[in-house]
């Protein structure tokens, strides 16, 4: 099958700050057809927030695409902010912006973490979603979670060691521990720190021809504290999910369209949780690209995404009401 390049860089026809409380206020975009199909993109992370590139993985002349930063995230305010920061208010963020946007039903788009948020919003609002493209699946167990703070060194052991020794000694035998309480001291000399060397170790486990060594997030060091410090907030709660929650509701969703797109070498999310997820959700078509790790901008995993909201829209018509 042929490389399918992104499609051409647009710009948004609006966006906005959406108020959700008295902490959190989320940037929101929408681009493309403002009469087309809607869908909604889910970023990974937590933490990481939503870049322009994001936007052209959707034909703009099919797609009502519709972007945003999810709390302490990205543009929306404030930055890397922990309060009132759960699973549950991400879910309940997504619907309050469907409804702000007088959105009926819309096409769900997520990839890692965002593939998680994406079942969550799912099955919470099974009514609101038109079909599923996910990618890189990632479910929020114990067992992930340790795959990528300990496992994960069995292939990038050089990338382990430099997480572990930016620690001092006494602080490295619980990582997750050790690290939740320098990225949420309020000393950047404490959280910076800890904040760029968890941002390096995630890169260079993010592709299957790793960056260079000390390769940087971009956006600097305030995307670096944003996605360490609530991903580790989300782990040290669990995802703020009960163990097995999301394979457990799936029966709400099995009904609707999904595409699962998977690299077979994706050492941040392995495989085994896509084809658990693909055996447990026979209806759904299953990708696994050869020659891919994680990251949706290597060559594979770009090309099944984007044949993959390519391919929703005849099956889409099908689901529409």
């Amino acid at each position: 099958m042929p490389e399918r390049q992104l499609f051409p860089a647009i710009d948004p026809n609006r966006s906005g700050m959406l108020r959700l409380d008295a902490v959190h206020t989320m940037y929101w975009e929408e681009c493309g057809n403002p009469h087309g199909v809607p869908i909604v993109f889910l970023h990974g992370g937590p933490g990481a927030g939503c870049t322009p590139i994001y936007r052209r993985f959707f034909d703009p002349d099919h797609y009502r695409i519709v972007l945003f930063d999810q709390r302490g995230a990205g543009r929306s305010v404030p930055g890397a902010e922990l309060r009132d920061n759960t699973t549950a208010h991400l879910v309940s963020d997504i619907e309050r912006l469907r409804e702000h946007l007088a959105i009926q039903r819309w096409l769900v788009f997520g990839g890692s973490w965002g593939s998680t948020l994406a079942l969550a919003y799912g099955q919470a609002h099974p009514r609101r979603c038109l079909g599923f493209v996910l990618r890189g699946v990632f479910l929020g167990s114990r067992r992930e979670v340790d795959w990528f703070l300990h496992s994960m060194g069995a292939i990038f052991p050089e990338a382990l060691r430099d997480l572990r020794d930016a620690l001092p000694a006494g602080e490295r035998g619980d990582l997750l521990r050790a690290y939740h309480r320098r990225l949420t001291s309020p000393d950047p000399a404490v959280h910076l720190p800890a904040a760029r060397a968890w941002s390096r170790y995630e890169s260079a486990c993010s592709m299957l021809r790793p960056v260079p060594p000390g390769g940087t997030r971009p956006g600097g060091d305030a995307s670096a504290l944003a996605i360490s410090r609530i991903e580790a907030h989300y782990f040290v709660n669990e995802m703020f999910l009960r163990e097995g929650q999301l394979m457990q509701g799936l029966e709400r969703i099995r009904h609707l369209p999904a595409t699962i797109v998977q690299g077979r070498y994706d050492m941040i999310c392995p495989i085994a949780t896509a084809d658990a997820l693909a055996r447990a959700w026979p209806e759904a078509r299953y990708i696994i690209v050869p020659d891919a790790g994680h990251s949706a901008l290597e060559p594979g995993i770009r090309s099944a995404l984007i044949e993959a909201t390519d391919d929703m829209r005849s099956r889409l018509v099908i689901a529409a009401p």
